[in-house]
């Protein structure tokens, strides 16, 4: 293995004059803006460091202060932007003693200056330096077993004498700052800056009123997070000040620019001031090292929810700096490879072992099997094998011309590793090995993250599942779909739900809401008013008082959270219904014609706000072919177009259906839709029914010949619907049966209903008692009741009981002519 590996025993011979040559390289650039950083680059490529720093001494000669940084944040090592100069830290001493220290983890436990977060052992290695300005520290640190051998030392001490620090700027009394430079007073927020400064935001010396937030002002909003980390910056909060942000311009697109700078902290009764310089971003240097790339790359990756997302970021940002002509990206799960993206996508453009052993999209292998990345792996280094090394095969043909792996670290384990393959024979510079370096930790991070935001939010997306329907229900004369989006802004569940509630008499009751909020309070609340409102509805309550009873339940609930809900019953015989709306956006209808209509209809205020609220009902007009679309607002309101914009848009776009696909017209409805908050959206189109049942009523009075004037009603309905004689026997004695049982058993009206379609009756028999009929178990030759539900079971197809309001329904279906 140590053959193939560039870093290994025969290469380390030569380690020494590779650092020379790449140190004179970045000397032959003396006035390059980022000198300081290359040669702290080096360090990581050629010293053996995750992270290279410089001291020198700060305004208050007492303090040595962090000047530049290459690597992993130093705050992974508990390292600070400033040292005492007299005090005991490992940077004091090298300069003190005009000798390097080299301190492993034992002597690092006791000092307070190291304080190790990353959980992991490392070594610190300080040696003196002497920059342009006086004399100051080389810092580097070390995660590898056994910390710096050797040829790491003479590396590192070539890098510290080609170590030349600038005194960043700042303003004298009396004198003027480089055109390029500015000086922030964090006291009082004045800043005085050069003359390009101002010419880069477009103001004139006669514009500009000293103040930081007119330049704060002429910035693109997006970029105001990261440098207010900077102005507001603190001794707490000091570290690397190297970021790009944009400025606005009066014509095209803003301009990018590049803050350096560093906290001066002040001495005795002085404020403490921001020092550095602002250029042009498109002048300055674009190759792989160029710190804005890893800057952009932990903008991309801080904004990354998915593995797949992060994936995405970690290609997008090596590919085109790199050349490659193809990246794999895998997690690594149980010793085995998950690869979650390959680019190009296309199979071709791979290996024929990727297409035949794995599989295309999400090959997986275990370790094992490839030797030299599992190899890789347990080093944690970033390993490059050049044009003709002798690799297995699943590795060899990644990359004919040069093959890269990039071990991604997280949480003290490997979580992935990026592979980086070269069709041609590639040159590997110091440059391309700082960016693998400085984007591993980032990507290893990110990508851990990303891992428990997928399992946690298809965790989510399963308890969210489980409080909606799981199919809806067969229509008769209709057709509903339904789709449900929750929010990829976060892994809260939320509080958007649907349904579907059959009704008697062919009614369907089309139901949508949303709980204010993405919490598990919301999700259970959501649960409890879905349900709620299903009971509600099968009791046989009108809409209106189903959904204020709905209010009144949530107001006796004592939460702090409320609800909007749009109920709509339909009556799918006549093609009418009724809508009532508590605070949520009304239905949208697409009629036969194409032309669509956002209902007027009036609105009653959210549920769970009033206990005497009134919600109206508005009436609907439906014909066969109307389109019903009820929605959430996350579908038609964002943080950049109000709701009545939005639904306008949704009308439009209801109007360009194809009704005749519902499922489709529901996807395409979705496409596009922003998802920074849950979405719901329910349709049902109406066809009419092509056989309406007959219906007749009939109100039983309590008279002694009550149960006979049933029969007559019943007979006569019956032979007016051309129900032959022989049927009618089983028919009226089940009428008999239930009638008596309803005017033995409970008190007030009694109503007989009878429906009649294809040949099956129904019979049902209301009345004012909650109380269910209960079958017998077995009834003696004694007993003196008990047998009518017996008859009426033995009569009927099937039978059963509803709850109305107020009491309850037996029915019993008898199919005639059989």
């Amino acid at each position: 293995m140590a053959d193939v590996v560039g870093e290994g025993a025969a290469g380390r011979g030569t380690r020494r004059l590779r650092a020379e040559v790449a140190l004179k390289t970045v000397a032959a650039e003396p006035g390059s803006p980022d000198r300081l950083r290359r040669v702290l680059e080096q360090a990581l490529v050629f010293g053996g460091a995750t992270l290279a720093a410089v001291y020198a001494p700060g305004e208050d000669e007492d303090l040595l202060c962090l000047v530049e940084s290459a690597g992993v944040p130093r705050t992974f090592y508990g390292l600070r932007d400033s040292y005492p100069r007299s005090g005991r830290s490992a940077v004091a001493g090298a300069l003190r003693t005009g000798h390097a220290r080299w301190l492993g983890p034992a002597e690092l436990a006791a000092r307070t200056e190291s304080r190790r977060t990353s959980g992991r052992d490392f070594f610190l290695a300080a040696l003196p330096t002497h920059g342009d300005e006086g004399g100051g520290c080389l810092l580097a640190v070390s995660e590898r077993p056994g910390g710096f051998d050797s040829d790491d030392r003479e590396c590192l001490e070539l890098i510290a004498d080609a170590v030349a620090f600038p005194a960043l700027p700042a303003a004298t009394d009396g004198g003027e700052l480089p055109a390029n430079a500015f000086s922030l007073a964090m006291d009082t927020g004045r800043v005085e800056v050069g003359d390009d400064i101002l010419a880069l935001f477009g103001l004139g010396l006669d514009e500009f009123d000293g103040k930081v937030e007119t330049l704060l002002g002429l910035t693109v909003p997006e970029d105001l997070p990261s440098l207010m980390s900077v102005v507001e910056a603190d001794h707490t909060a000091l570290g690397d000040r190297d970021l790009e942000f944009r400025v606005l311009q009066p014509a095209g697109p803003p301009r990018w620019l590049r803050l350096r700078g560093r906290l001066l902290p002040g001495g005795e009764g002085l404020p403490a001031r921001i020092v550095g310089t602002v250029a042009d971003a498109s002048t300055l240097r674009a190759e792989v090292t160029d710190v804005a790339r890893v800057q952009r790359l932990a903008a991309a990756l801080a904004t990354a929810g998915t593995v797949r997302d992060v994936s995405h970021a970690v290609v997008t940002a090596l590919r085109g700096p790199l050349r490659a002509d193809r990246i794999a990206l895998a997690e690594l799960e149980n010793d085995r490879l998950v690869v979650t993206v390959l680019d190009p996508p296309d199979p071709e453009s791979w290996p024929q072992l990727w297409r035949v052993e794995w599989r295309t999209e999400w090959p997986d292998a275990p370790v094992r099997a490839m030797p030299t990345l599992a190899a890789a792996l347990r080093e944690g280094r970033a390993q490059i094998w050049p044009a003709g090394s002798p690799l297995e095969p699943a590795l060899a043909d990644v990359g004919p011309g040069g093959l890269a792996v990039l071990p991604l670290p997280a949480g003290g384990r490997m979580v992935g590793a990026c592979l980086i393959g070269w069709d041609a024979p590639h040159d590997f510079g110091p440059d391309e090995r700082a960016l693998l370096t400085a984007s591993a930790g980032l990507a290893g991070q990110a990508l851990l993250r990303a891992h428990a935001f997928d399992a946690e939010h298809e965790l989510v997306g399963m308890l969210q599942r489980q409080l909606l329907p799981r199919r809806l229900p067969r229509l008769p004369g209709a057709e509903a779909v339904a789709r449900y989006l929750p929010t990829t802004a976060g892994l809260e569940v939320g509080g958007d739900w649907y349904d579907v509630i059959p009704l008697p008499d062919n009614h369907v009751a089309l139901v949508i809401g949303d709980v204010q909020g993405h919490s598990a309070a919301a999700a259970t609340l959501m649960g409890q008013m879905r349900t709620a409102l299903r009971a509600y509805a099968a009791e046989g309550h009108p809409p209106d008082v189903v959904v204020d009873h709905a209010n009144r339940l949530l107001m006796d609930m004592e939460t702090d959270l409320f609800a909007t809900c749009c109920y709509v019953d339909v009556d799918l015989e006549e093609g009418s219904a009724w809508c009532v709306r508590a605070g949520h956006p009304p239905p949208v209808l697409r009629h036969p014609d194409g032309s669509t209509e956002i209902v007027e209809a009036e609105g009653g205020p959210p549920l769970g706000v009033l206990r005497q609220a009134g919600f109206p009902m508005s009436p609907l007009g439906l014909q066969p072919g109307t389109v019903v679309a009820l929605t959430t607002d996350g579908l038609v309101e964002s943080a950049d177009s109000d709701i009545d914009t939005g639904m306008a848009r949704l009308a439009r776009e209801l109007a360009r259906s194809d009704p005749a696909h519902l499922g489709l017209v529901a996807d395409a409805l979705l496409v596009g839709a922003r998802r920074s908050d849950d979405i719901a959206l329910l349709l049902m189109r109406y066809d009419g029914m092509a056989v309406r049942p007959l219906r007749e009523s009939w109100t039983v009075w309590r008279v002694p010949q009550a149960v006979g004037h049933a029969r007559r009603f019943t007979r006569r309905t019956l032979r007016a619907w051309g129900v032959p004689p022989q049927d009618m026997d089983a028919v009226l004695l089940v009428v008999s049966e239930l009638v008596t049982n309803a005017l033995v058993h409970t008190d007030g009206r009694v109503r007989l209903d009878l429906t009649f379609v294809n040949r099956r009756l129904r019979v049902a028999v209301a009345d004012s008692s909650p109380r269910t009929p209960v079958k017998p178990a077995g009834i003696s030759w004694e007993a003196t009741g008990g047998r009518g539900i017996l008859l009426v079971e033995a009569m009927a197809a099937t039978w059963g009981t509803v709850p109305v309001s107020g009491g309850k329904q037996v029915w019993s279906e008898i199919v005639l002519g059989g």
